[in-house]
């Protein structure tokens, strides 16, 4: 009598019933070592103002970075709604290296079409501002503009130990360049930690490739901050 393991060691005829990728350890791709994983590509939160009037020069700055970053290898987070968010999203579109799934939009409501056009990948928390702090948690956070709500997010960002960039123009992240949140010391090693002021795409990408390799510390929690 012939069974589905006898089947599978004669070579299984049916689609995707390749025999020699059925081991007792399982499918090969389960087995990869870890050091032939590709490694994940970084994320990178960009943060703002929701609105912003026609002609507003931050528009175009984060259509500049949203663009530059996807040319730079990296993938982009944001609040996934309009103004900077929306404008980085379809600079980030516009590049040539673009894939699907490259623009994360961490929504605050329920509905995930209510994300810009430009988000390939729409999650809808539900959490409201809450969510802010899902988009701080990114591998760098860079905010351009913004009011309360990226007030929080650069502040979230700076809790959760990131490394953070702002533009020097009006709004929030003009008002935190070049200067630090508080007097805590989130990396021992790193002395001059603060919130770095930025005035253009190339001045973003030229800090990620110089600082984001020595910001790889999480948060622990807050009854463990002291111990990591």
């Amino acid at each position: 009598m012939s069974t589905h393991l006898d089947q599978a060691e004669a070579g299984d005829e049916r689609p995707g019933g390749d025999a020699s990728r059925l081991t007792a350890e399982g499918p090969t791709s389960a087995r990869l070592a870890p050091a032939t994983r590709p490694a994940p590509r970084r994320i990178i939160s960009v943060v703002g103002n929701g609105s912003l009037p026609p002609g507003d020069p931050r528009v175009r700055l984060a259509h500049e970075l949203g663009r530059a970053l996807i040319d730079a290898g990296y993938r982009v987070a944001c609040g996934g709604l309009g103004g900077i968010m929306a404008a980085m999203c379809e600079g980030a579109a516009s590049s040539p290296r673009h894939r699907e799934g490259d623009i994360i939009g961490i929504l605050p409501g329920f509905d995930p079409t209510e994300s810009n056009p430009w988000v390939d990948l729409p999650i809808a928390t539900g959490l409201d501002h809450v969510r802010n702090f899902i988009v701080a948690n990114a591998d760098a956070v860079v905010a351009i503009g913004g009011g309360a709500g990226t007030l929080s997010e650069v502040a979230g960002a700076w809790q959760l130990k990131r490394l953070i960039a702002a533009y020097r123009v009006a709004g929030w992240s003009g008002k935190l360049a070049d200067t630090r949140i508080d007097e805590r010391v989130r990396y021992p090693n790193i002395p001059d930690d603060q919130v770095f002021g930025v005035d253009s795409a190339s001045d973003v990408i030229a800090l990620l490739e110089a600082r984001l390799p020595t910001y790889g510390r999480r948060h622990a929690g807050i009854g463990l901050a002291r111990t990591r």
